[in-house]
């Protein structure tokens, strides 16, 4: 067993997932199917894989409520009214009443691939580097098509692995490579309540990026990397046809 896994074993983490049915690019994407199954089966089965202790979706539609109560998935009704995925989450963290120092993880419904493992070595990187508010995962890719593609998030980081920058434009990440974001984020119970209380800033609204919100408030990320393909969220059409 890794070290990272090991020092994830003693923490109380949780996982909300974030999945609303009018996504402006693919309304319903929750519910459509990879490989037989619903895409919000896939990411809640591989977040259970994590040791999280709680597994909740969050969601403001009965459609998608259904769905993941039919596979026996722990799911929360929240406010449609919510800017981005991390402010449904504070919500549910408040429902819970979770403590102010629990990790909770915001795993991305459109992200049906990432591992169990990476969730868990995620809460540890955030539980190793006090100083973040936030932990996030990105992949190191050679430079190809996936490059400038607006869908896939870049992220520069600095010598100690904090995030410079997020952008959809092809921005360098120095190096022989560029770092592709993937839409999980791990913070404490408590700073999702800070992070509710922002404004959004116009850089947040002009890159379509919540997490730029928290970099504009001075606020740290730190950038766990792993091994993953590029194209690992689920955006387009395309992506859904080629995960199928």
């Amino acid at each position: 067993m890794s070290t990272t896994a090991s020092a994830a074993e003693h923490l109380d983490f949780k996982v909300v997932i974030p999945a609303r049915y009018q996504s402006k690019r693919m309304p319903g994407k929750a519910l459509r199917a990879i490989n037989g199954q619903p895409m919000i089966a896939h990411t809640y089965r591989n977040a259970s894989n994590s040791g999280a202790s709680e597994v909740v979706v969050a969601t403001d539609d009965d459609r998608i409520a259904d769905c993941v109560k039919g596979f026996g998935g722990d799911c929360c009704m929240t406010s449609g009214r919510h800017p981005s995925g991390t402010d449904r989450v504070g919500e549910v963290a408040e429902l819970k009443d979770w403590g102010a120092e629990t990790i909770v993880i915001n795993l991305q419904g459109d992200e049906p691939f990432i591992e169990g493992a990476a969730l868990t070595g995620l809460a540890a990187e955030l539980g190793r580097h006090g100083d973040a508010a936030i932990a996030t995962l990105a992949s190191p890719h050679e430079y190809d098509e996936n490059y400038a593609n607006p869908d896939r998030v870049k992220v520069v980081r600095d010598e100690d692995g904090y995030a410079l920058y997020f952008s959809r434009a092809a921005v360098p990440s120095g190096g022989n490579t560029w770092l592709c974001h993937h839409g999980v984020y791990a913070c404490r119970r408590g700073y999702l309540q800070r992070f509710a209380a922002l404004a959004q800033p116009y850089i947040e609204k002009r890159e379509g990026l919540e997490q730029l919100r928290a970099m504009a408030a001075g606020d740290r990320i730190y950038v766990h990397l792993i091994d993953a393909p590029a194209g690992f969220g689920v955006d387009r059409e395309a992506d859904l046809k080629a995960a199928s």
